[in-house]
């Protein structure tokens, strides 16, 4: 049943007329309460994942649930018709279950923190915030196990609870939640900062309520949303078609020796809405890279792509989700059944987006961004240093960019724009390691006429014994490029011995030990390129090879011959004439068997090869 909503003032709300200047005011205060949720966030949180790289995500949301800012979506509406509580004025919620909230937050390791906003009996707004904490127990060290069968395996599970109940704090919950982690200080030190991001939001709501009263707030809220809706409403009409388009990509495995895993969407307009459908996807995996994808999440994630990519200025929020079906079968990778294991699920995550640019672009090349929002690579290094000290490290490594319509990708970055990295200063002053390097892995970058994002090389020299895990994704299946550009390049991630010895290991792995003195070189993969290669600047192209981003042998993916315009121009015209057909609109490499054997002759690794079936045949035995 849904849940009960205890207001001791019923009075309802007054829709006024809005005038444009105190719309713009209250919008830009609402953006910048929500920039004020993540610098309280930072200030106050321990764990390098969320102090350092700002792995979290505010929402302030209306007084029905939908968001208003934020960056995932509002799961509220969800929420409340299935929680079957009550929610009073002094309450706050306390989750991590993706299958208490439809997979709004999608692995346990993400701690989620839900306020009510009351003024005068009424709820004026809700304000949330949930990040990733470093471990929750389970059974490896960051409570992601790759080898998981079931949830149970991945840590604790803390259904939604009141860590609040009308102002007073539930003590007891938060030690038998602490009793239950690894890093009990990183987490409660986390915690306190999302409830502090969360008061922070209601107390800006309050202000502008008192300020404007609470009609005048409501009603610009309102508005922002239906604002949000007329702008979607004719991006699509004028950026989406009838007829059906479909794309899909693959994870490359699941760590377990299976793969890839495919994803496939199909899209069409049909009576002014979108029609975003998941059939032809892969079952769900026995391990860990499920993805419980929530649909409000999607659609934000559609309409994130369709904003940046259309029109920048528009303030993304709820207020365009009822032009959107999302349909994503049962059972399905993006859909698992409980208890179905869900912590590897950020492959499938940043596939999603790639997924998102394929469909999107297939009608206005012009538009289309190759593949490089691939995934978000985590490095885990755990031990007891010579002091007897527990030491755990929890980092989200960066890969290259895809080519772009403006330009080329970002070299060495975030799938999320508002993540940063890890300063290796401070990694190598609280952890017993020191980054022998941190560059641009040269060539990584898919060649196009814009340039695909280079990946990062970045060198580990391990102090102390102890247990590495690897999760990333791209190893096998490349990051495709289009209009002509190429694939980006596999990750890669070597382990080499003190004596100097080098083993390439697995992109997926748990339980590696290492010993002080070696190193693990942990490289990522490359964005795709846009475009002709042979139609960038040769100027351009000798610069890059002078910064160190391009080789001179890589610098003939362009055509082009460092220092010698001549030949420059009789290689472009050998490699034109040499040319079949049109170029691709998208070129992943070649076919999967082409792909497996080129990822055996580059790695040494064999790539999966049990089809999906086989894999759940098997987990029935």
């Amino acid at each position: 049943m849904p849940a009960t909503i205890i207001e001791t003032n019923a009075t309802p709300f007054a829709r006024v007329a809005i005038d444009p200047v105190t719309l713009e005011v209250i919008e830009n205060a609402l953006r910048n309460a929500r920039v004020e949720m993540d610098a309280t966030l930072v200030r106050t949180a321990m764990s390098p994942g969320i102090r350092e790289q700002g792995d979290a995500f505010p929402l302030i949301a209306d007084h029905k649930g939908r968001m208003i800012v934020g960056q995932f979506g509002s799961f509220i509406g969800g929420f409340l018709d299935g929680y079957d509580g009550t929610l009073e004025d002094g309450d706050m919620i306390f989750l991590s279950d993706p299958y208490s909230v439809g997979g709004a937050i999608s692995h346990s390791n993400d701690w989620l923190v839900l306020l009510p906003v009351f003024k005068d009996g009424r709820i004026v707004a809700y304000t949330a915030m949930f990040g990733h904490q470093s471990d929750i127990g389970g059974k490896v060290a960051g409570s992601m196990p790759i080898d998981a069968h079931s949830i149970f395996e991945e840590g604790v599970r803390i259904p939604p609870v009141k860590i609040w109940r009308k102002g007073e704090y539930n003590e007891d919950l938060i030690k038998l939640v602490m009793h239950q982690t690894r890093k009990p200080d990183w987490c409660a030190a986390d915690l306190n900062a999302l409830i502090a991001s969360c008061r922070v939001a209601s107390r800006r709501v309050i202000e502008m309520c008192e300020r404007f009263g609470d009609d005048v707030y409501i009603s610009a809220t309102e508005e922002l949303l239906a604002r949000n809706y007329r702008a979607m409403k004719q991006l699509i009409e004028t950026s989406i078609g009838e007829e059906k388009v479909d794309f899909e990509d693959y994870l490359c495995d699941d760590g377990m020796g299976f793969g890839p895993y495919r994803i496939k969407c199909t899209m069409w307009r049909e009576d002014g809405r979108v029609i975003l459908d998941f059939n032809g996807t892969d079952p769900q995996s026995p391990a860990s890279i499920n993805f419980f994808l929530n649909e409000n999440m999607f659609k934000m994630f559609f309409g994130i792509y369709m904003i940046m990519v259309f029109d920048p200025q528009i303030l993304f929020n709820d207020g365009f989700y009822d032009l959107l079906d999302v349909c994503i079968p049962k059972g399905s990778l993006l859909k698992p059944e409980f208890p179905a294991a869900l912590s590897g699920r950020t492959h499938a995550l940043g596939r999603i987006f790639d997924i998102l640019g394929g469909l999107l672009g297939q009608r206005t090349p012009e538009f289309l961004c190759a593949a490089g929002f691939s995934s978000s690579p985590h490095l885990f290094y755990s031990g007891t240093d010579r002091n007897g000290q527990y030491f755990q490290l929890f980092q989200i490594g960066f890969g290259g960019i895809p080519g772009r319509p403006m330009g080329d990708g970002p070299d060495g970055h975030s799938l999320w724009p508002g993540f940063t990295n890890v300063p290796n200063e401070f990694l190598e002053r609280y952890f017993p390691l020191v980054i022998e390097r941190y560059e641009t892995a040269p060539d990584s970058g898919g060649a196009g006429l814009h340039r695909g994002g280079n990946g990062i090389h970045m060198t580990y020299r391990f102090l102390e014994p102890g247990i590495v895990a690897i999760h990333d994704d791209r190893w096998f299946i490349k990051p495709w490029g289009v209009n002509g550009g190429e694939p980006g390049a596999r990750a890669r991630k070597i382990l080499q011995k003190a004596d100097g010895t080098q083993t390439i290991v697995a992109n997926k792995l748990e339980q590696l030990t290492v010993e002080a003195g070696d190193q693990l070189h942990f490289i990522t993969w490359g964005g795709g390129g846009w475009g002709d290669p042979l139609d960038r600047d040769p100027a351009l192209v000798a610069k890059e090879v002078e910064q160190g981003l391009v080789t001179i042998e890589g610098a003939k993916r362009y055509g082009v011959i460092i220092g010698d315009d001549a030949a420059t121009d009789a290689l472009r015209t050998d490699i034109r004439a040499r040319r079949t057909g049109a170029l691709p609109l998208f070129d992943r490499g070649g076919e999967i068997e082409t792909l497996r054997k080129s990822c055996l002759e580059e790695t040494g690794l064999p790539a999966p090869r049990q089809p999906v079936w086989a894999h759940a045949a098997l987990a029935a035995e």
